[in-house]
């Protein structure tokens, strides 16, 4: 094969770029130059790699093949058909759908930018880890801004939290909780979140966190949960607390596997504010 001169050489692969995308569009050259209104004599030139087409033509031809005219153009030889349409068909959907089909992709493939997720971390378990409290106290450490997901569906609801659930029900609370973390994703970039915690029971909210935030289990004795929530002024598991405790021991167990699908887990039990502060400080700033 003789060597090819740099003009000849991106001459072929646009030519090769236009034949491989027609052929993924299942479309014959006939219909690509109805659509596009160039001969079928300058497309045969064009996809051989002796094409000497007009910028006009060619934005025609880019038309008629559903991509922009910089993916018919770039110089990359190494960027293949499927990934410029599915660029073309993400650029379609809106904020929150993308954010859906980034979970997805992830969910499948993995993460692939470790650094933006890391700019955001979620604290995740059961009521009386200590999530507002280390949550508000790092965020302020990192001067970024903190964000309580149950004031946000509190928020959106225009009720207290006890009362969403007797109001709207269950299932419109999952959607309101889906909905207001998607938003905060979406507005921002760097946060530290304090999530519900129930969150992890839900697949799709649950990937969606984990995939676009560096997730944190706030560990601690069903014990130590249980004196949290009265200390905070919820004298409700007094009442009948021996079955309370059962409940609460039986919840950590059926969430241990869930939570244990977070990024870390600090062990709260035992310690002062101070020391899992300082934990969590250093598990983040190690990771």
């Amino acid at each position: 094969m003789p060597n090819l001169s740099q003009d000849e050489l991106y001459l072929q692969q646009l030519g090769a770029r236009v034949r491989d995308t027609r052929a993924r569009l299942s479309m014959s050259r006939k219909t690509l130059a109805a659509t596009s209104g160039v001969s079928e004599r300058y497309l045969a030139q064009l996809e051989g790699g002796h094409g000497n087409i007009s910028i006009l033509l060619l934005r025609q031809v880019a038309q008629a093949l559903s991509l922009a005219l910089p993916d018919l153009l770039r110089e990359e030889r190494e960027h293949s058909v499927e990934l410029t349409l599915l660029t073309r068909y993400l650029e379609r959907l809106s904020p929150k759908r993308l954010l859906q089909a980034r979970s997805i992709l992830v969910s499948a493939f993995g993460e692939l930018d470790p650094e933006q997720r890391r700019k955001r971390i979620a604290l995740i378990g059961l009521r009386g880890a200590g999530k507002s409290t280390l949550g508000r106290k790092l965020a302020d450490d990192l001067k970024i801004p903190f964000v309580e997901l149950d004031q946000e569906i509190e928020r959106e609801a225009g009720v207290p939290l006890s009362e969403v659930f007797s109001l709207y029900g269950q299932a419109a609370y999952r959607r309101m909780e889906r909905r207001c973390l998607e938003n905060v994703i979406e507005l921002h970039g760097r946060a530290v979140i304090a999530t519900g915690g129930s969150l992890v029971t839900e697949p799709d909210t649950f990937e969606t966190l984990r995939a676009a935030c560096f997730t944190v289990w706030l560990k601690a004795s069903s014990e130590e949960h249980m004196q949290r929530v009265i200390a905070q002024g919820d004298l409700r598991p007094m009442t009948g607390r021996g079955e309370a405790m059962a409940d609460l021991r039986h919840i950590l167990e059926e969430r241990d596997t869930l939570y244990r699908l977070a990024d870390a887990t600090i062990e709260t039990s035992g310690r002062t504010i101070k020391e899992s502060l300082l934990q969590l400080q250093n598990v983040y700033n190690n990771s």
